[in-house]
């Protein structure tokens, strides 16, 4: 029997989409094998997987996708292949995958029509942030973000839970299963948490320490250090001008547009990279990647919910939006000229300062704030 259908059906679903209470208790209290377990019930007698990742993948998107195929493959005797949609554009990223020498293909070379098993890793189904085609289901959902409705329709959906991120879930799996990773896939899961984590210092659970620990003599110090320390072209540092330049200071939010940017992965890293600002509690960044406008949300109050504000905001606008505790992200679809585009950043900005109470607050531009 699918794993979901077994759960108690009392569920509140918030406005975004994501359930307000915990996971059903009974997936929540599973412990690693019996979730294995039921994984592999669900994926053995298949021919052949295709692993998802979310568009614009991160690292703990796709090093939990190839250790999901990497599974798939040593426990159910299934191909598995990993796909992604979007591009990978940041320097770390780009270096991840190339030092890894990781197995992934973009969307636009696979043949959906080959696979029968279907899994989705770091996204959830209708969240709108993956390439899954919608007259195709996914089969296994894996993710460490909030549990959303549409999700228990999978015939597996291990989602939520006390993780910090989608990689430590794979550690869990592949430890369950005795399953010893490639030092490409350890070093792949174990940046992968420390990325997700910033070195373990935010939304970390103890589950996140033993799997980091787990993975740190696995892994390959060289190769990490390729991924964190690649070289930058020189529109990234052009990239950081703009930021600094637009970046506006009101009271303890700091926003910036982008503009344009090379890779919309950029506009998360600059959202983080903000916060760094002394005395700031929230950092949003904007940029606009063919015609599609990324958000990117970062918060220190812990009153505030990054995943569940960026949907209540990005509720009546459409696009696709999802996140957790302290970090969040949108994508909306642009149309219209130039003015209406200008409005809707407006418009939007708006109420992202409404909500962080500081919206009364005089801007300040970055570059002439002075230091308290």
């Amino acid at each position: 029997m699918p794993v979901t259908q077994s759960f108690n059906s009392r569920r509140t679903q918030g406005a975004g989409g994501e359930l307000t209470e915990p996971p059903p208790p009974r997936l929540a209290l599973l412990s690693a094998r019996d979730k294995l377990e039921r994984l592999l019930q669900v994926a053995k007698g298949h021919r052949k997987a295709l692993i998802l990742t979310h568009d614009n993948p991160d690292p703990d998107s796709l090093a939990a996708a190839v250790a999901l195929a990497h599974l798939l493959e040593r426990r159910a005797d299934v191909e598995a292949h990993v796909g992604y949609g979007g591009i990978i554009g940041r320097a770390e990223n780009i270096a991840f995958v190339k030092v890894l020498r990781l197995p992934v293909s973009h969307v636009s070379q696979i043949d959906f029509d080959e696979y029968d098993l279907f899994g989705l890793v770091d996204t959830q189904p209708k969240v709108g942030n993956h390439s899954l085609p919608a007259r195709l289901e996914a089969q296994l959902v894996v993710d460490h973000h909030p549990l959303r409705e549409e999700s228990l329709s999978a015939p597996f959906a291990d989602v939520g839970g006390d993780f910090g991120a989608t990689s430590t879930m794979l550690v869990e799996y592949l430890r369950a299963a005795r399953v010893e990773p490639s030092v490409e896939v350890a070093t792949a899961l174990f940046y992968g948490i420390k990325a997700d984590t910033r070195d373990l210092g935010r939304e970390t659970t103890q589950t996140d320490i033993d799997s980091y620990l787990w993975l740190f003599p696995r892994m390959d110090k060289s190769m990490l250090a390729q991924i964190e320390h690649p070289e930058l072209p020189a529109r990234y540092f052009q990239l950081y001008h703009t930021a600094f330049e637009r970046a506006k200071v009101y009271g303890t939010a700091i926003v910036t547009d982008l503009e344009e940017v090379y890779s919309p992965d950029m506009v998360a890293e600059v959202a983080e990279r903000l916060m760094f600002l002394e005395g700031t509690k929230w950092s949003l960044a904007f940029g606009t990647y063919r015609n599609q406008l990324y958000f990117s949300l970062r918060v220190k109050d812990r009153r505030m919910n990054a995943g569940r504000l960026i949907r209540e905001i990005f509720e009546d606008y459409g696009g696709s939006s999802g996140g957790h505790g302290s970090m969040a992200g949108a994508r909306l679809p642009l149309s219209g000229k130039a003015a209406q585009r200008k409005a809707l950043k407006r418009e939007l900005v708006s109420r992202f300062l409404d909500a962080f109470g500081v919206a009364d607050e005089r801007p300040v531009s970055l570059l002439s704030a002075q230091d308290v």
